[in-house]
């Protein structure tokens, strides 16, 4: 079988990078794209001037104000973001149609049938990137592999306007001391519990066998056991529909009563706000619904039709799952099912 070719690319703090774009004067300043801070906003992205304080997104704009005082607080500009998007992939469709949008700054593209730079997956992406600069003038970092999962770590691995090819051959050296906590899907809860099994690096899983990383693991063991060993066979989707969007987080501490939860429902509200903006010109959301799950790892989620996929309905919705257990929660979660526009033979809403 001849190995694929798959790039991904990733814009370097894409809304951040318009806005200095946009206006150069905030190109020497630590900026941050988000809410304000008197409404309990939240950090969409930053710079790197600001991440050099610490800043990051989804933090609290409270809180990025603390680590840099002297931030620089840009209101989001969702449809200029938009745009741009769209002609970023105008530029990967000149090298393939097998292309998988993740966000509006990140995709995937499968150019292994490619015949354009002689079959080269390492020039395309060179080409990409310089293309991208020179008609955006906005930076993408690139990875070159031969499945998602490598190429969206390679994307990461030079950060910012860089690009790192992992080929068929190095596979097997790059995987085995990389990181486990770099793998997707491991988590803080994770980490832990490979740490006591003193598993640290890929190479540490492969010296378990599949069946006590599930017993410890549940499903997302047999998960990590293929991807500690570099493999990843799902392709590159190009007409995925979702059926859902949700925002989750697990606290460090149990949050012990329904006030402290409906204290963090404004952080989780503004980033579910912040990802229903990436998708609106393809689906229009329908049920909102709400995740709880406590200290005890029983949970429930409550969605309700008619509700509205606001704060305030979400704040409705949180109260009555919380009344279904009445304990100290762990994880909280907000979304909503989402159906695609334009299908034919769908009802619109009258009003």
């Amino acid at each position: 079988m001849t190995a694929r070719k798959i790039i991904h690319i990733d814009c370097d703090c894409f809304y951040a990078a318009i806005e200095m774009r946009d206006n150069p004067q905030l190109a020497s300043r630590p900026i941050a794209v988000g809410g304000s801070a008197d409404r309990r906003g939240v950090i969409a992205t930053c710079n790197y001037e600001a991440r050099a304080y610490g800043v990051r997104s989804a933090m609290a704009t409270r809180q990025a104000l603390q680590l840099c005082p002297q931030l620089t607080l840009v209101k989001p500009r969702m449809e200029v973001y938009r745009e741009v998007s769209q002609q970023i992939q105008q530029i990967f469709r000149r090298y393939t149609e097998l292309i998988e949008p993740l966000s509006l700054d990140e995709a995937y593209l499968d150019v292994t049938e490619s015949p354009h730079c002689g079959g080269s997956a390492t020039r395309m992406a060179e080409e990409i990137r310089q293309q991208v600069w020179e008609k955006l003038r906005i930076t993408v970092s690139a990875g070159v592999a031969p499945n998602k999962f490598l190429a969206k770590i390679a994307s990461d691995w030079r950060k910012p306007n860089g690009l790192f090819v992992i080929t068929p051959a190095e596979v097997e050296a790059f995987v085995s001391d990389l990181p486990v906590k770099r793998l997707h899907g491991v988590g803080q809860v994770t980490a832990r519990k490979l740490e006591r099994l003193g598993v640290t690096t890929c190479r540490d899983v492969r010296r378990l066998d599949a069946l006590s990383l599930a017993k410890e693991l549940g499903g997302f063991g047999e998960r990590l056991w293929q991807l500690a060993q570099g493999i990843d066979e799902r392709p590159v989707v190009v007409d995925s529909r979702r059926q859902s969007l949700s925002v989750e987080h697990t606290f460090d501490q149990d949050l012990p009563d329904l006030p402290a939860c409906e204290a963090e429902l404004p952080m989780l509200f503004a980033q579910f706000e912040t990802r229903l903006a990436r998708l609106r010109s393809r689906y229009r959301a329908e049920k909102p619904f709400v995740k709880v799950k406590f200290h005890d790892f029983s949970q429930t989620t409550l969605e309700q039709a008619g509700t509205g996929w606001t704060e305030e309905g979400f704040r409705q919705l949180l109260q009555q799952a919380f009344a279904r257990g009445n304990k100290p929660v762990r994880l909280l979660g907000v979304g909503v099912r989402l159906s695609p526009l334009g299908v034919p033979g769908e009802q619109f809403r009258l009003f």
